[in-house]
Parts: C-alpha cells; sequence; structure tokens
C-alpha cells in the first residue's frame, strides 16, 4: 500500500509552505506529493495570502525534490485548452526526471469559475473526453509526425504533438462517483482511478465497476490501478488527536467515520479494509500544514507497518 501526502493549498499555503511540506514527504519515505488545482478557497478559512497554481508549483517541487511522485488531484479539464496543457504537463515532467502524474477531471466548483472568469460549460465530462483523447493522443504521436483532432469542443490540425514527457507512459489519474459514465472514461484512459472520500463499502462498489468497464473495453483491469484519497488525522493518544481535530476545524467523531483518523494501530486498521476493498494506494489529505510531526508520526507509525 502506498502512501502519498495530499494537500489543498487553496486554503492558505505559500509556495515555501508547500516546498517544506514536500521535502518532509520525500524524507519521511512517502511515495509522493500532490495537491488540488484551486483557485478559490472553501468553507470560513481566509485562505490567505491566496492560491497558487498547480503547474506553476509542480514545476518549481520538480527541481527541489529528487525521487517523489509529484501530481494533481484533479487539475479542471475547464482551466486549461488540452494542447497546452500538454505542453505544460510534458515540460515539468522533463523537468522532474519523469516523475509526474496527471489527474484530470471535469472541474466541479462553479463559484470558483465565476470568481475567475472561467467558463463553466454544462457539457463538462463530454469535454474532459475529448481532453483525455488529445492530451494521450498528443504524447503518443511519433515524433516528426503531427496531429490532428476534430472533436465537438476542440480542435487541433497539423499539431507537432511536442514536446514529450520524459516517461514514455505518463500516468493519467480519473476519479469521480458515477456509476456508469466515470468508470468507463477511466476503463479507456486512466492508469489509476481515485476514489475520493468513499467508504469502504463503497469503494469496493465503484472499483468493481471500473474492473468491469475495462474488460469491455478489452483492457486487463489489473492495469488500473484503484485508489483513495481520504483525510487524515492521528494522534498518539486521545488528547493529541483532539488537538489535531480541532487545529482544523473537524470533530473527532466525523473523522473517524469519514476519515483515517485515531491512534496509529486505529488507522492501520482501517487502511486494512480499503486494502480488502482493492485499494493499492491512499492520498493522505494533510489540512494543517505546518504540523509537521503529525506527517512524522504517519511515517514511523502508520507507514512503518504498511512496509
Amino acid at each position: 500500500m502506498d502512501l502519498r501526502i495530499f494537500t489543498e493549498p487553496q486554503q492558505g499555503a505559500t509556495y515555501d509552505t508547500l516546498l517544506t511540506v514536500a521535502k518532509a514527504t520525500e524524507t519521511l519515505g512517502f511515495d509522493g506529493f500532490f495537491r488540488s488545482d484551486h483557485y478559490l478557497k472553501m468553507g470560513s478559512v481566509d485562505g490567505l495570502p491566496g492560491p497558487t497554481d498547480a503547474w506553476i508549483t509542480l514545476a518549481g517541487l520538480a527541481r527541489e525534490t529528487r525521487r517523489i511522485r509529484l501530481g494533481t488531484l484533479m487539475t479542471a479539464a475547464t482551466f486549461r485548452l488540452p494542447g497546452v496543457l500538454a505542453v505544460q504537463v510534458a515540460q515539468v515532467d522533463q523537468m522532474s526526471g519523469g516523475r509526474i502524474e496527471l489527474g484530470l477531471g471535469a472541474g466541479w466548483f462553479e463559484e470558483e469559475h465565476r470568481a475567475y472568469g472561467i467558463p463553466f460549460p454544462k457539457e463538462r465530462l463530454a469535454r474532459l473526453e475529448e481532453q483525455l483523447e488529445i492530451i494521450t493522443g498528443l504524447w503518443a504521436t511519433e515524433t516528426g509526425s503531427t496531429y490532428d483532432f476534430h472533436g465537438t469542443y476542440y480542435e487541433l490540425t497539423g499539431c507537432p504533438a511536442l514536446p514529450k514527457p520524459a516517461q514514455a507512459r505518463l500516468p493519467i489519474l480519473v476519479g469521480g462517483r458515477g456509476p456508469r459514465r466515470t468508470p468507463r472514461i477511466a476503463a479507456r484512459y486512466a492508469d489509476e482511478y481515485n476514489a475520493s472520500f468513499f467508504s469502504p463499502e463503497e469503494s469496493a462498489a465503484q472499483f468493481g465497476r471500473v474492473r468491469e468497464a475495462a474488460q469491455q473495453e478489452g483492457r486487463d483491469p489489473d492495469e488500473i490501478l484503484c485508489s483513495n484519497l481520504l483525510v487524515v488525522c492521528v494522534g498518539k493518544d486521545e488528547h493529541e488527536l483532539a488537538r489535531r481535530a480541532d487545529a482544523i476545524g473537524r470533530e473527532v467523531g466525523e473523522l473517524r467515520a469519514n476519515g483515517l483518523a485515531g491512534t496509529p494501530a486505529e488507522v492501520v486498521d482501517k487502511i486494512g479494509r480499503y486494502q480488502e476493498a482493492g485499494s493499492r494506494r491512499i492520498y493522505l489529505q494533510v489540512l494543517d500544514l505546518s504540523d509537521l510531526d503529525h506527517l512524522e508520526l504517519i511515517a514511523s507509525e502508520v507507514q512503518s507497518q504498511l512496509s
């Protein structure tokens, strides 16, 4: 079971804060550092000093880390044109030496789009499918050849399909709760399907749908890694657990029910339930980026028991 650290910088974080957490992620032996792709805060936080751009952040981290995987959960397809996004991601992959993964979603936060003047079309899933086809098609095009695409929403003519990622196959992540269309999109384009904030039981059901869709697409279901994203809050005892829950404005009982919360032994046990459901990777949503002792505890008392 891989453990990766996931951050929500729109809630309030500078690049320097993200760099500190990414370096701790690497030093402590976690598999990767991922971030959301949002420009507007959520909830009652002030969000200061303001948002950071996901791909600019990852470009910086690509040069300042050496081992960990880096990526997004999820870049919104509404934020960038697919040809431009393919260039950005390929370049950052080159800058990292081949450690980038692209999580791409349809985009869902309408208020964010209004705030920053980004169109919020109705046909977002259909647009996402075209974006995935274009991006994977551009990267698969042989050097020296050109790529054309004529879809409902996007048209590319004579695109040189450059640059290429450093990786021969840069991993694509797809997520979502839809019971039919989402598994089909994942089966067609994804190397990883991510279930965000699902219970073990919900995860098992959705992973089954993804595997079934993969078979229908003629793919080996084992080619698609299934993962989960869950909020994390771990304490050596109840007092430390309550302190950490209070710091992120959550209740201990709610966190235990809906996330990975409790003592290290409790969290290891719950991760085991997700593993039984078919999950092979957990993204730990860390909401207090100033608490590096939290990461150290997870590394020493949780991650060590999963090896």
